[in-house]
């Protein structure tokens, strides 16, 4: 992997975060909302929901895209074990990331089934 594909991989990684950082900051306006005195306003919420959907469904591809260009890719056959581990241990994280993200998928889903 060379000097621009890293960086390349890294541009695509700091995307995904700033996407995550906006699922948040629409999260937290959903329960603004939802806590609104007056009640939430319905075409605020699913439009909302709509994005944060949709974001969801973006970081999951992206970060499963990074997963498998880390994983095929083995900058440490012939060095040291250590280097290979590290390697090994931060795909497994963002394999973690996106259980948790799918994790956070079904609730939703099951919430708009029983709405």
């Amino acid at each position: 992997m060379d000097s621009q594909t890293q960086n390349t991989s890294l541009q695509r990684l700091q995307n995904v975060e700033k996407r995550i950082v906006r699922v948040l900051e629409l999260a937290g306006g959903v329960m603004d909302e939802l806590s609104n005195p007056s009640g939430p306003r319905k075409e605020f919420v699913n439009n909302h929901c709509g994005e944060f959907m949709q974001l969801i469904k973006d970081i999951q591809v992206s970060l499963r895209e990074e997963i498998k260009s880390a994983c095929d890719y083995r900058p440490f056959e012939k060095c040291d074990y250590s280097s290979r581990i590290a390697n090994e241990i931060c795909c497994k994280k963002l394999e973690y990331v996106i259980s948790r993200l799918d994790g956070m998928k079904q609730t939703i889903d099951e919430y708009h089934s029983e709405v």
